[in-house]
């Protein structure tokens, strides 16, 4: 059973749910709970244990079935449920690469402890997801240790015809299925080359293969991130119809329209805009910032969720879109270079959800440093709404001067643009263009573009700011935000960002 729904441990969520420990912060032990929560109460099938960027619990089984034995003697982990580790990539992770072999040393640990509690030959844990996957060559990487560095040290003998297996036991399972986690352009545009390798080499049965949203969104804006995520799945139609291989994809979406606005009061539209995909993401926002009842219909939407053919795209279309995604990413990366200083400075007042590690970088998950030195893509989410100027709309004057085949392809592929543009251009406050230029001295020329993006949008696309109660409210609060940062009163900013945070039901 390929499972549909997977619970993230994602920081986007401005309410904190009541089973926590902390008042604010969902600690590492606080992840127990919250995965045993996610199988019981919500229904999510698959919880994904994250060993990046964070400290991770590697005994998360042994916890688990002391939470309720009956509960998975009855739903069995590796078989009705599962929990899929994500590993820090060695080669770019470089402080962190000893975490790989801590965890995966882990999955022989909790296979022994599955049973000889259950007595099953049934891994609890076999496959596990690598982050910033660039070509095969990192894949083979991380399933060849698993099965050199610690499946085969059993045969090591120790001395005297004495084996590593006769002091350990026998190491299962002997292979682990390995998930790319596929985050930039040019690997997107390269899938069937990466895929193709790797598949040629380890010849798996199947192959999950895991999609970003958030950070293509962050690297490029808010329209190319959804056309890659069209492009994968049509390179990943390729392989399968070349190949025989069956491929079953995941995307990696939030709540917030730039990350893929997944989300319970939006699900119908998410699923009809990601079609194709087969298994969904169903991170914190979307678990804590809306009512249980509204969350358990929403997963089980998604659990009956049957995935429909791709379009699979010629080569004048391939070329339309690496166009389109070109253009756009070259107007949104010059905006957010200029805007850089202020996003870094308003994201440290944002509600934090969980412990994490300080990570930065060149637009969003890249290791690189450069210019523009960027938080992680859900505070630079939260930093832009805060601000008043949420990132979806960021480039979308480039759409003015598009052939109009352009403009017709971007209609086709992406069915919400519309919807995901009203929901978050409501949110723009024109009011903080002059606080840019106060506060931050940002160029004038970076203000004129952003108010181009958002006059094409209000001009062309029939959208304009809307006057709810909610949404002046969080307007006035972004003004009495930027007011206290001015006045360096900063827990009136803290109290502002968070309030916001609740209004739009997503920290970013």
């Amino acid at each position: 059973m390929i499972p549909k729904t997977m619970s993230t441990q994602h920081p986007d969520n401005a309410k904190m749910p009541q089973w926590a420990s902390g008042k604010n912060i969902i600690s590492n032990e606080d992840e127990i709970e919250e995965a045993y929560i996610a199988y019981r109460d919500f229904g999510i099938k698959e919880v994904m244990w994250d060993a990046e960027g964070k400290d991770v619990d590697t005994h998360v089984i042994r916890k688990l079935f002391s939470k309720n034995r009956e509960f998975f003697d009855k739903n069995v982990l590796g078989r009705d449920i599962f929990l899929t580790y994500r590993v820090p990539n060695p080669l770019i992770e470089g402080a962190e690469r000893k975490i790989l072999n801590e965890t995966l040393n882990s999955i022989p640990l909790n296979y022994d402890v599955a049973n000889r509690v259950f007595n099953r030959d049934i891994a609890p844990v076999f496959e596990v997801i690598l982050p910033f996957t660039t070509d095969y060559k990192s894949m083979l990487n991380v399933v060849k240790f698993y099965e050199k560095g610690i499946v085969n040290t059993e045969n090591i003998e120790l001395y005297d015809n004495v084996h590593v297996k006769d002091i350990t036991g026998k190491v299962l399972p002997e292979k682990i299925n390995l998930i790319p986690l596929i985050e930039d352009k040019d690997s997107i545009f390269s899938i069937q080359s990466i895929i193709e390798k790797y598949s040629e080499i380890i010849k798996p049965e199947y192959m999950r293969i895991f999609i970003a949203r958030s950070d293509p969104a962050m690297n490029y804006g808010m329209l190319p991130a959804t056309l890659l995520a069209k492009y994968a799945i049509s390179g990943m139609q390729k392989i399968s119809q070349k190949s025989g291989i069956e491929l079953y994809p995941i995307i990696g979406a939030g709540s917030s329209p730039f990350r893929g606005n997944l989300g319970p009061d939006s699900i119908k539209k998410a699923l009809s805009e990601y079609d194709s995909y087969y298994t969904f993401s169903v991170q914190s926002a979307f678990r804590y910032d809306y009512d249980d009842i509204s969350v358990k219909n929403a997963v089980s939407m998604i659990n009956s969720h049957k995935p429909g053919n791709p379009e699979i795209f010629n080569m004048q279309m391939e070329e339309d879109i690496k166009a389109i995604i070109n253009s756009y990413s070259s107007r949104f990366q010059k905006i957010i270079e200029g805007i850089a200083r202020p996003i870094n400075d308003v994201a440290a007042y944002l509600p934090k959800r969980r412990t994490r590690k300080l990570h930065t970088g060149l637009f969003g998950y890249s290791r690189s440093t450069g210019d523009a030195r960027l938080p992680r893509a859900i505070a630079f989410v939260g930093a832009l709404y805060s601000i008043g100027i949420p990132p979806e709309i960021l480039g979308m004057s480039m759409l003015s001067g598009m052939p109009e085949r352009y403009h017709k392809l971007v209609d086709e592929l992406y069915k919400n643009l519309y919807f995901d543009i009203r929901s978050s251009a409501r949110y723009f406050n024109y009011e903080s263009l002059n606080y840019l230029k106060e506060i931050w001295k940002v160029d004038t020329g970076i203000i004129q573009m952003i108010k181009e993006d958002m006059n094409y949008i209000e001009d062309n696309m029939g959208v304009s700011t809307e006057n709810s109660y909610s949404v002046q409210k969080h307007n006035i609060f972004s003004t009495l935000f930027l007011l206290a940062f001015k006045n360096k009163k900063f827990d009136e900013v803290e109290k502002y960002a968070y309030e916001m945070s609740l209004l739009r039901k997503f920290v970013g």
